[in-house]
């Protein structure tokens, strides 16, 4: 299966990023529920966040391009999405596990 790893930079003060937290983090939980979005979190400074993802077999580009464009953050003009397909290496059997 492909991975990807996601860097959501805000680009609005953190006062308007935090309005859209909670829409947020009930869309990764969606994701985490089906298997996609294995794990993720806010950036330290809190200046954005990162994601790790599985995706299923197909079209990886539409797929992120989906994941990105559905997020209540898009949607709401505070964040701006970095979406890369990633090849593990080192690691990838305990990954493949999750």
């Amino acid at each position: 299966m492909p991975y990807a790893i996601g860097i959501i930079r805000y680009r609005r003060p953190i006062e308007e990023v935090l309005a859209h937290v909670e829409e947020h983090r009930a869309y990764l939980r969606a994701l985490n529920e089906q298997g996609i979005l294995l794990v993720s979190g806010p950036l330290s400074p809190r200046n954005g966040g990162a994601l790790l993802l599985r995706l299923p077999e197909g079209n990886v580009e539409a797929r992120l391009d989906e994941i990105r464009d559905n997020d209540p953050y898009v949607k709401a003009g505070v964040v701006q999405y970095e979406l890369l397909v990633w090849q593990p290496g080192i690691g990838l059997e305990a990954l493949d596990e999750l």
